[in-house]
């Protein structure tokens, strides 16, 4: 899609993030949770508090996929001690991608992706790694057609749900 452009995040656009980050979240997941798990979810993890924190991080990146001036998509990356699981590897975590609805299909999760595949050159990483929810199929495929392979698992705790994710990682060298 010729007018879709992923642009850094400043913090001048925070609102903005923490409503993409909170609409996404529920549309992805909120068919698979309780409402309780939820909200404490969005409450704790996409604060205006936390994800100022996050973003003022300099081992953590986030950025809009904008299709002309509305902002569609975002994606979160995580260098060095900001990742969330350390790797014996040099490394670039993909925390978060996610993509509206609405707009799925139209590729901005492969530009998103692609970000994400730039930096990782540009740091140097030799395996560029992310968790996706066992149950979250379509992500699934997403990263497997973009040859990303599974390398283990662990708990993502989902409120009082304890959830498995699968480990998936690209290899760069």
């Amino acid at each position: 899609m010729s007018n879709l452009d992923v642009i850094k995040i400043s913090i001048s656009e925070l609102p903005q993030l923490q409503h993409l980050s909170k609409v996404t979240f529920i549309e992805t997941f909120a068919a698979y949770n309780t409402h309780e798990d939820m909200q404490e979810y969005l409450n704790n993890n996409l604060s205006i508090e936390k994800l100022s924190q996050e973003l003022q991080n300099p081992n953590s990146e986030f950025y809009f996929a904008k299709l002309g001036e509305s902002s569609i998509g975002y994606l979160k990356l995580n260098m060095a001690h900001a990742q969330t699981e350390p790797q014996e590897q040099k490394a670039l975590e993909i925390e978060r991608i996610y993509v509206l609805k609405e707009f799925q299909g139209i590729k901005a999760g492969q530009a998103l992706l692609n970000k994400a595949l730039e930096k990782a050159h540009t740091i140097n990483a030799e395996i560029l790694w992310l968790a996706v929810w066992e149950k979250n199929k379509n992500a699934i495929s997403f990263y497997k057609k973009n040859k990303f392979e599974d390398f283990g698992s662990h708990i993502f705790q989902l409120g009082k749900d304890a959830q498995t994710d699968i480990l998936m990682k690209l290899d760069l060298i």
